[in-house]
């Protein structure tokens, strides 16, 4: 095993391992704790290597972006209702295995060329079912960043805080009686709710299953109204 690991040491050093590891030790640690330092100590190099392959951090996270999107299946062709549905999901499962990505996603002022290559192919894939400009660019508005696999849940404390976990450390307690009593519709729903002990909103909601849920009221109201020839200008 160390001779494995000093052999990857000693192998040649390219924009493309940094990044890969950078990946790595992003998945292992969270995003908030990588740096070109402790990057630098995995690859086995001094941290002024580094430079020589991505000019800074932003760069690094930029890179890192573009391979995790890689990730997310391509197009296919068909149904455009199915492959953006399957796409979309393909992009969920991606965040699932790098849960600090939404977050470095998030936090560009500019989309990576990943991220514009795929946002670009949904579009394409719209247009390609016959939806106009007009229509596929409100989808586009509608859909946010679910069409990247996340959604903005009303209770992730864990995106608040700025943590890149995918699950909340403490669980937001049960609602006092006193607040039950003043909000009684949010307490029927808390306890009427599936339980995912992993739901980025605690326990009490299938965070899996609320995505879906969303996102196929999303599809179908899209579907309508390409059926009915909808558009943004009033007639008449």
């Amino acid at each position: 095993m160390a001779e494995r690991v000093e052999t990857a040491r000693r192998a040649p050093l390219t924009r493309d391992r940094v990044l890969r590891t950078a990946v790595v030790l992003a998945d292992r640690t969270g995003i908030e704790s990588l740096s070109m330092r402790n990057l630098a100590q995995d690859l086995g190099v001094v941290p002024m290597a580094l430079y020589k392959h991505v000019a800074n951090k932003d760069e690094l996270l930029d890179g890192m972006i573009d391979i995790v999107v890689a990730e997310i299946d391509p197009p296919m062709p068909g149904d455009w209702k199915q492959a953006i549905r399957r796409r979309i999901l393909s992009a969920r499962q991606m965040l699932l295995r790098h849960p600090w990505a939404s977050l470095a996603i998030e936090s560009r002022t500019t989309a990576t060329p990943a991220v514009l290559a795929y946002l670009d192919s949904t579009v394409g894939a719209l247009r390609a079912g016959g939806f106009s400009t007009d229509l596929a660019h409100h989808v586009m508005h509608a859909l946010g960043s679910r069409v990247l696999g996340f959604s903005q849940e009303l209770f992730d404390t864990s995106r608040q805080a700025g943590r890149s976990g995918a699950t909340s450390a403490d669980p937001p307690a049960d609602l006092p009686p006193e607040a039950a009593a003043r909000f009684p519709h949010l307490a029927a729903i808390a306890t009427a709710a599936s339980h995912d002990d992993d739901s980025v909103v605690g326990p009490g909601c299938d965070d899996q299953f609320e995505f879906e849920f969303a996102l196929d009221l999303l599809l179908d109201g899209i579907e309508r109204l390409h059926r009915n020839g909808w558009t943004s200008h009033r007639t008449g």
